[in-house]
């Protein structure tokens, strides 16, 4: 799809039997920033896992002739996991991204529910922490003093990746890595996920935007929707990738 890829898995193989490496819920933003950004679009084949986190993204897979099974987003799969992992002591998490105070309010959700301190720390980055470099240090030392044998990030598509294939071979203890964006503030309750319909039909980008305008409107409005032109001339056999050599 445009320049990049996802692989057609299912939600309940993927959450009983990946356990090691790098996932990526790739979405319509992350996909318009890899027509700009060719910092991203070079890691992306570095990820084990690339799912397709949207379900306009699920359309455009059946329109382009290559369906996938499911669309398998982050938010979809986060309390999946956790759950699967309620009684595996050798699974535990960092969650690293939010504004203060909500994935701390996260953690304490998502351990009621598991039963268990499943979450072993928390870490609210300031918002340009890529140019503080003892901040940096900071987070990556309370990873590894947590213990935690998984990671989720949610720096914002392609930031959190970037923060991943950078530092991960400074975390030598973690073996699970989870850039989820957004899951962070759901399961804070700090902002509730749309019903299922408006979700099945494509439309939660507008439930968001509706909910959040000011924050939302750039993203929804302008930045994304030229998305839907790409996978057009695509389907035409115009689309030409911006990074591709020759």
């Amino acid at each position: 799809m445009l320049n990049a890829f996802v692989h057609d898995l299912d939600m309940d193989d993927l959450v009983k039997n990946f356990t090691e490496g790098m996932m990526l819920t790739l979405h319509v933003d992350m996909i318009m920033k890899l027509q700009q950004d060719q910092e991203f679009y070079d890691i992306l084949d570095q990820f084990d896992v690339v799912t397709c986190d949207s379900q306009i993204m699920y359309f455009a897979t059946k329109f382009l002739g290559t369906p996938v099974r499911q669309r398998v987003s982050g938010s979809d799969y986060f309390p999946k996991f956790y759950m699967h992992h309620k009684d595996n002591p050798d699974m535990t998490l960092f969650m690293m991204g939010g504004k203060p105070g909500v994935a701390e309010l996260a953690a304490s959700n998502v351990n009621e529910k598991v039963g268990r301190e499943f979450i072993v720390g928390t870490y609210a980055p300031s918002f340009d922490f890529e140019d503080k470099p003892d901040e940096i240090e900071d987070m990556i030392a309370q990873v590894n003093a947590s213990g935690a044998t998984a990671l989720l990030v949610g720096l914002g598509g392609g930031r959190q990746e970037k923060f991943i294939i950078k530092h991960r071979d400074r975390m030598p203890g973690v073996k699970l890595w989870l850039p989820l964006g957004g899951t962070i503030d759901y399961e804070s309750g700090t902002f509730d996920r749309p019903p299922a319909w408006i979700t099945e039909a494509g439309f939660e980008w507008l439930y968001r935007l509706i909910k959040e305008p000011r924050a939302r409107f750039h993203r929804y409005v302008v930045h994304e929707p030229p998305f839907l032109w790409a996978v057009l001339k695509q389907k035409l056999g115009f689309y030409r990738d911006p990074f591709a050599k020759g």
